[in-house]
C-alpha cells in the first residue's frame, strides 16, 4: 500500500505540473484559489483540542454544505458529546460553511497527497469521517484505514455519466468502496450502481435524499421577506427567477424578459449566477441593455430606509442576487422559476428548492446531474422541460396568460417535495448505529 501511495503522489504531482499554467492564471488574474494552501497541500488543518469524539463531515461545495444543517442539528441534539468538523474544497463552500456553522470547526479538505491526508487526520483526530454524496480519494481512505478511522458516504449519488467513468476504474474503486463503513444512498438506482462497483450490497443502504428535508416551503420566512423588500417587489407583480445560471443563460433570460414585458408589464426578473466570479460580468450585462439594476450585495436589512423607490412610469430594475447562501430563500419570491446549468453542458442544478415553494418550474434538457429527481418531477407533472430560448419564452408566456395552470403545476411540485421527506432521520439513525458507538469508544480510549 505504501508503494501505491507513492505512485499516487507521483501521478498527482505530474498532474499539478501539467495544469500549473492554468492554476497560475486563475490565482494571479482571476484571484481564485488564494486561501487554504497550507491546509490543502500540507494538511495543516486546525488541531482539535480536548478528547470529545468528533465527526468530520466533508462537503465539497455550497450545495453539499447546505445539506448538512438539519442532519448536524439532529445529531448534536441526540448526541451532545459529539464535536463536528466541516471541510470543503471550494472557497465559496468554505464561506457558506462558516456562516452556517459558526460554532463548529471549518477547514479545507487536504489534497490527496499521502503526507497531507495523514497530517490532516492526525490533527483532527476524528472518530468517523462522513463524505457527502461522493468524494472518494484513495490516499485519504487508505490513511483513515491505517488509523482505524471509519469512513462513510451519506446522501450518496452516482450519475450515469460518473458511473461509466468509475466502471473503467473498477479495479481501483471497488476495493476503496469495500473499505467504507457505510454507503447511504438516495435511490435504488444509485444503490445498484454502487453495488456493481463494489461487488457487494453489504454496506449499502437506501435512505432517500436529505436535500428534501432541508427544503423551505413557507414563503413567509424572514429572509425571503427581507429579499422582497430589498428588491422592491410589489404584491401585484409576478416574478421570474433565473437561478444557478451560467453564460449565456442570463442573456437568454434578459431577452425573454424584455420581450414579454411588452405584453405583461408587471413581470419582474431576478438573476442569480451560479458562480461568484461572474457577479460583476452579469451586472455589466444588465446595464448593457440600458436597464436599471438592484444588487443584493449593495443592500442590507439596515439600509432599507435608504432605498429610492421607482415610479410606475419607469422601467423597474432587474434584480441581481450576488451574495452567497441566499438563493435558497430567494426562490420563495418566484412565481416562475428557471433552473440554470440546463441549457448549457453543466448538467443542471438543484431544482428541489423552487419546487418546495410551489413555483412553476422550468429547466433545460441537460439535467443529467439530477436525472432521478427530474424523472420524478416529470412523472408527477411538476416541472416543464424547455429545450431552448424560444420554448422558454413560449412556456412563460403561456403561464402568464393562464396563471392558474402555473399555480397547479407549482402545487404538484410542492406536494412531491413534501412526500419525500424523512431521509435526514433515517441517515442519523444509521450513523448512530454504525458510528456513534465507535465514537464513544474512541473518546474513552483517548
Amino acid at each position: 500500500m505504501r508503494l501505491f501511495s507513492y505512485l499516487l503522489n507521483l501521478a498527482y504531482g505530474l498532474l499539478l505540473i501539467a495544469v500549473s499554467p492554468v492554476l497560475a492564471y486563475r490565482v494571479l488574474v482571476l484571484k481564485k484559489y488564494r486561501s487554504g494552501w497550507s491546509q490543502k497541500f500540507l494538511g495543516k488543518l486546525p488541531e482539535r483540542d480536548g478528547e470529545r469524539p468528533c465527526f468530520w463531515f466533508h462537503a465539497v461545495s455550497v450545495g453539499e454544505v447546505l445539506q448538512l444543517p438539519p442532519l448536524i442539528a439532529m445529531l448534536a441534539e441526540q448526541h451532545p458529546e459529539l464535536e463536528f468538523v466541516i471541510s470543503t474544497t471550494t472557497h465559496t463552500g468554505y464561506a457558506v460553511a462558516q456562516e452556517k456553522f459558526p460554532d463548529h470547526t471549518i477547514c479545507y479538505f487536504p489534497l490527496d497527497f499521502s503526507w497531507a491526508v495523514k497530517r490532516g487526520l492526525k490533527r483532527i483526530r476524528p472518530a468517523a469521517v462522513i463524505l457527502v454524496e461522493m468524494e472518494l480519494w484513495p490516499n485519504f481512505v487508505l490513511a483513515a484505514e491505517q488509523l482505524q478511522i471509519p469512513v462513510s458516504i451519506i446522501n450518496g449519488r452516482l450519475s450515469e455519466k460518473s458511473f461509466r467513468g468509475y466502471r473503467r476504474l473498477r479495479a481501483l474503486i471497488g476495493p476503496l468502496l469495500n473499505r467504507l463503513q457505510l454507503i447511504a444512498v438516495q435511490t435504488d438506482t444509485y444503490a445498484a450502481r454502487f453495488a456493481q462497483l463494489s461487488g457487494t450490497t453489504e454496506r449499502i443502504q437506501v435512505t432517500g435524499s436529505i436535500k428534501f428535508d432541508g427544503i423551505e416551503v413557507e414563503r413567509s420566512n424572514s429572509l425571503t421577506q427581507e429579499l422582497r423588500e430589498a428588491f422592491q417587489l410589489k404584491q401585484n407583480e409576478s416574478v421570474l427567477i433565473a437561478g444557478s445560471t451560467q453564460d449565456p443563460e442570463e442573456r437568454i433570460a434578459l431577452e425573454i424578459y424584455l420581450e414579454i414585458r411588452r405584453q405583461f408589464p408587471d413581470l419582474r426578473l431576478i438573476l442569480v449566477p451560479r458562480h461568484q466570479e461572474r457577479f460583476e460580468d452579469v451586472a455589466t450585462l444588465v446595464r448593457s441593455y440600458g436597464l436599471p439594476l438592484i444588487r443584493r450585495s449593495h443592500q442590507s436589512q439596515e439600509d432599507q430606509s435608504q432605498l429610492i423607490p421607482f415610479t410606475t412610469s419607469e422601467r423597474p430594475p432587474v434584480c441581481l442576487l450576488d451574495t452567497l447562501g441566499e438563493l435558497k430563500a430567494c426562490w420563495g419570491l418566484a412565481d416562475y422559476a428557471f433552473v440554470g446549468g440546463s441549457l448549457t453542458k453543466r448538467g443542471g442544478q438543484n431544482m428541489i428548492e423552487p419546487a418546495g415553494y410551489g413555483a412553476a418550474l422550468m429547466f433545460g434538457p441537460n439535467t443529467w446531474n439530477f436525472k432521478d429527481i427530474v424523472a420524478a418531477l416529470l412523472q408527477h407533472q411538476a416541472a416543464t422541460v424547455v429545450r431552448n430560448q424560444q420554448e422558454l419564452q413560449a412556456q412563460l408566456t403561456a403561464w402568464l396568460q393562464d396563471p392558474e395552470s402555473a399555480r397547479e403545476q407549482g402545487a404538484r411540485a410542492q406536494a412531491f417535495v413534501m412526500s419525500q421527506r424523512g431521509a435526514t432521520q433515517r441517515t442519523a439513525e444509521l450513523l448512530a448505529q454504525s458510528l456513534v458507538g465507535t465514537a464513544k469508544s474512541a473518546g474513552k480510549a483517548a
